[in-house]
């Protein structure tokens, strides 16, 4: 049996229990919808508004924070990282803070984001910021510290400038490295979105979610989950052809 086969015995087991669960009365559709009503709920969710908005609006708004937030980490954190790993002066003032702050969790900094900006698009992105930032830093920093010293040498030799070693030898060498820390950071701001909408926000997929809680519907809040992994899961898939690609053309170099 192969394991695409035992993949499927599994989704279809899983399905079933829950089914069965569902209508056995054990518990209440209201709290244990099953699978057929969730979909239907996700169906219903796509035409009308909810919260404000349709399921589609929700996710845009939510992508549209991912976006900032994760834009913002990858052109901040990126470039640090790789200044960091060849400027031993920066590496020394920067890496204490940085440690300190990579270790407080994404969700920490939400009171902090309610505070300074309410309910307005700053909140959502400082935390996406916060969860997507460190990957994006550690990865392009490990990527300019262990590139061949024989290349940095060659360029050294030739007389390069430190800038010119940056962006001629560190940062195509550190190209692997960056894209599997954004594939890292990615997957972390988008769950630090999800954690920050929960609470400093008035739309997306989070404040659906909270909204289907208060209206005591697990289907709608099992439809924002759905909603949530396909995206997710859509965002990591992209991401790993992305790596798959470089990798694929660095091995024919």
């Amino acid at each position: 049996m192969n394991l695409k086969t035992l993949s499927g015995i599994g989704l279809v087991g899983f399905f079933a229990i829950w089914w069965a669960i569902a209508v056995s009365g054990l518990v209440q559709p209201q709290f244990l919808p099953t699978p057929l009503a969730v979909l239907n709920e996700f169906w219903e969710l796509t035409q009308k508004p909810f919260a404000g908005y349709t399921l589609q609006a929700h996710l845009v708004s939510s992508l549209g924070r991912f976006g900032m937030g994760f834009g913002l980490a990858v052109a901040i954190g990126v470039p640090l990282g790789l200044l960091m790993g060849w400027f031993r002066t920066l590496d020394a003032i920067v890496t204490p803070l940085f440690d300190a702050l990579r270790f407080v969790a994404p969700i920490a900094w939400v009171p902090f984001a309610a505070l300074w900006f309410g309910t307005g698009i700053g909140g959502p992105v400082l935390v996406i910021f916060a969860g997507a930032f460190p990957p994006c830093v550690i990865n392009a920093y490990r990527g300019a510290k262990y590139v061949d010293r024989r290349l940095v040498e060659a360029a050294q030799t030739l007389g390069a400038s430190n800038w010119l070693i940056l962006s001629e030898v560190l940062l195509p060498a550190s190209v692997p490295s960056i894209v599997a820390g954004v594939r890292v950071s990615a997957g972390l701001g988008w769950q630090s979105l999800i954690g920050a909408e929960l609470i400093v926000a008035s739309s997306g997929i989070g404040y659906l979610i909270v909204k289907g809680q208060s209206n005591i519907s697990t289907a709608i809040v099992m439809s924002g989950m759905i909603a949530i992994g396909i995206i997710g899961f859509a965002i990591d898939a992209a991401l790993r052809r992305l790596e798959a690609r470089i990798h694929r053309r660095r091995g024919r170099g």
